[in-house]
């Protein structure tokens, strides 16, 4: 399975709905084709986009798959994100710095 990058796995807004139903607990993949106006296959497909990134998880119920959010992938993601936010910060605090010296 390729690896796909949690940004770009999270760039479909079908894809994004699935992980905000996911944030209130595990599902299976016929409950989240409720969420999206798409097939359940299309949906599968989604999902399976969401795990090579590492945003779910999946285990298997008799016939069913449930589907749940990989803390550890949403770690690396929060993570990410914060070092943006660092970055956005500190050059602002340049910025603010830059003109109150009047430069």
């Amino acid at each position: 399975m390729t690896y796909i990058p949690p940004l770009e796995a999270l760039a479909d807004p079908n894809r994004r709905a699935l992980v905000e139903r996911l944030q209130k607990g595990p599902c299976s993949v016929n409950d989240l084709t409720k969420v999206v106006s798409i097939s359940q296959p299309a949906v599968s497909q989604h999902l399976s986009v969401l795990k090579s990134a590492g945003l779910v998880n999946v285990r298997k119920e008799g016939s069913r798959r449930i589907y749940s959010l990989a803390p550890d992938g949403l770690v690396e993601l929060r993570r990410y994100v914060d070092n943006l936010w660092d970055d956005v910060l500190t050059a602002f605090q340049q910025a603010a710095e830059n003109q109150a010296k009047g430069e």
